[in-house]
């Protein structure tokens, strides 16, 4: 059953209107003998609106976290956004300026979630993400977290156990009334794991108009996943799969054609949710080779916001590119108008809406509610539907774990790559955790860190909060490198591979990078405990699980021995809290950029 909202049986009942009053209008022309016989009006431009979003990653309530937007004063003002339940009544503004409407999302809706979806094996998101209305969405990589299996459960719905977890806890799984699509995950019969590709048809008559819309992911997905999961499916090149499919669809008579795709990249200097200053990222050398036919692209994967304007195969010819940052705190409003004789889209807009919902205390103080842009109320619905789940997690999610000494910060832009004291917190978190193992060394990735880490007033720190920090559950590996390898694996970290992250270590571990020279020597100096780092000695290092399977590019992890599985990184960092009285925020200097 498709789910339609209030405020789209209004714009459908307005657009049978449209049509209804554009068939009156016609004109009455006289034939032989005097007879008169009404001819159709002309065939006007349709305009369709596609509503998107990206990397939702269930969360379901306000993350606690803002979008920064130019303030008009020539700087910039923090905007508290996001909630499923202010996310919902966003749209449905949105679907009544729209009579004719479309929503998508380009992947990563599920998994790395908060406790309230997350010990529910992200079902109320999918739920959620139902009800408001969702009707395509690409998968990401984060969707193949618990496996291939898992994940066609979430398309399908029911109650088998796939997973650690026990399904439908509060209620039986219906599974998602959107579709996912996937045309470059491939399974062993060269089938797609999901349909490629659909087709949405708006309006009637000569003023009928086709939307072909292509779902998939990034070739890279088996880089970030644990590969047991994904045994049974490939990942083919994005651009061919593409341009193979805008064929197909155009075929099927397509007028215009959207391209979900998880991956993507981002813009530099200060934040603009509708600015494309600088932009790079892997989504441009997909775009360089994609078809000029496709006429949008809404891409997620880098936690951006932006709206460009780039070249594909034909130089000549742009395609509108967006992306709405994550966690629901944005929308992408765009705008087609399609010729329906032409059968061609003749003029397109963008722009990146925030959602702005309730303020909160950051790692850096009080976000206010802002003049700046519209403040959404919670649709209700979805506010009671959402705190359901959130009663159901609440005797974990507040079940306090120790007290720190103040707000541990996650290396906020530009310094996001570094993790900041939070990453380096972590890192001494599993070195601790593992020293029974021998480990003299952890690291931690610096994107894995999801949310700042901001105590109560009185410092409390509790469970929920630090799961928002990390959501993944990943065991904990210890293993032995010579410092050779040490020094590799910090190398990749500055390779041409995936976007820069520099590993935020364990106190006593101290690197130097210099950006400017060459790949593969940017790691100029090591130190442990104020000694060189020896290239021939053998080092105990612990890093999560992920990491382990060389996660996120870190491939040298790979090649580790004498391997020790640990306790879990959710685990470890409780235990660092359970240790003492009061944990200090990290800041010490760990990593030195040459360049400051």
């Amino acid at each position: 059953m498709t789910f339609m909202g209030n405020t789209r049986r209004a714009g459908m009942l307005a657009a049978g209107a449209l049509a209804f009053t554009g068939l009156l209008s016609g004109c009455a022309a006289p034939q032989a003998g005097g007879a008169l016989v009404s001819t159709p009006p002309p065939a006007v431009p349709v305009e369709v609106a596609v509503l998107a979003f990206n990397d939702f990653h269930g969360n379901l309530e306000p993350p606690r976290q803002s979008v920064g937007m130019p303030d008009g004063q020539g700087g910039t003002a923090q905007v508290p956004a996001g909630g499923a339940a202010w996310l919902a009544s966003a749209l449905d503004t949105l679907r009544m300026k729209h009579p004719y409407s479309l929503t998508v999302a380009a992947g990563d809706l599920i998994s790395a979630s908060p406790l309230a979806s997350s010990l529910f094996l992200d079902e109320p998101s999918v739920e959620t993400l139902s009800r408001i209305g969702l009707d395509y969405a690409a998968v990401g990589n984060h969707e193949f977290d618990r496996g291939t299996k898992e994940l066609l459960r979430m398309q399908a719905g029911g109650c088998e156990k796939l997973t650690v977890r026990e399904p439908c806890q509060l209620e039986r799984f219906a599974g998602a009334r959107y579709h996912y699509l996937a045309a470059s995950t491939l399974t062993a019969s060269g089938a797609p794991l999901f349909p490629a590709s659909a087709i949405r048809t708006f309006g009637t008559g000569a003023s009928q108009v086709k939307v072909g819309v292509i779902g998939l992911t990034l070739r890279g997905t088996p880089m970030l996943v644990n590969p047991a999961g994904i045994a049974d499916v490939t990942f083919e090149d994005e651009a061919d799969t593409i341009n193979a499919e805008v064929l197909k669809l155009k075929a099927q008579g397509a007028d215009a054609i959207v391209v979900l795709i998880h991956q993507g990249g981002k813009q530099t200097g200060a934040p603009d949710p509708n600015g494309c200053n600088g932009f790079a990222g892997d989504i441009q050398p997909i775009l360089a080779r994609m078809s000029p036919e496709v006429d949008v692209v809404v891409s997620g994967h880098t936690h951006a916001d932006y709206i460009c304007e780039l070249p594909t195969s034909d130089p000549a010819r742009k395609v509108l590119l967006t992306s709405a940052g994550l966690y629901g705190k944005e929308l992408s409003e765009i705008t087609l108008t399609i010729d329906p004789v032409a059968h061609r889209v003749t003029a397109r807009s963008a722009r990146n809406l925030i959602v702005q919902s309730q303020p909160f205390n950051s790692a850096k103080g009080p976000v206010a509610l802002s003049q700046l842009v519209p403040a959404y109320a919670p649709r209700a619905d979805i506010a009671a539907y959402v705190q359901r789940y959130v009663d159901a997690a609440k005797s974990s999610a507040t079940r306090p774990v120790g007290k720190l000494s103040g707000p541990a910060d996650r290396g906020e832009a530009p310094a996001g790559s570094t993790g900041g004291p939070l990453a380096h917190l972590i890192a001494d978190a599993q070195l601790a955790a593992t020293r029974s193992a021998g480990a003299q060394i952890a690291f931690m990735n610096p994107y894995g860190v999801r949310a700042a880490l901001v105590p109560a007033a009185d410092g409390t720190v509790t469970f929920g909060d630090i799961y928002l920090v990390q959501p993944f559950g990943n065991a904990l590996v210890t293993e032995t490198l010579t410092g050779a390898e040490i020094k590799a694996v910090l190398e990749q970290g500055f390779d041409a591979i995936g976007p820069e992250q520099v590993l935020a270590p364990s106190a006593g571990f101290v690197f130097r990078y210099d950006r400017r020279q060459p790949e593969g020597s940017r790691v100029t100096a090591i130190t442990l405990n104020g000694k060189p780092l020896d290239p021939a000695a053998s080092y105990r290092v612990t890093v999560n699980g992920f990491l382990a399977l060389g996660g996120d590019g870190f491939t040298v992890f790979k090649a580790g021995r004498d391997t020790v599985t640990g306790p879990t990184d959710i685990d470890a960092f409780e235990g660092l809290f359970r240790s003492k009285t009061v944990v200090d925020v990290p800041r010490d200097v760990r990593t030195i950029d040459a360049r400051k």
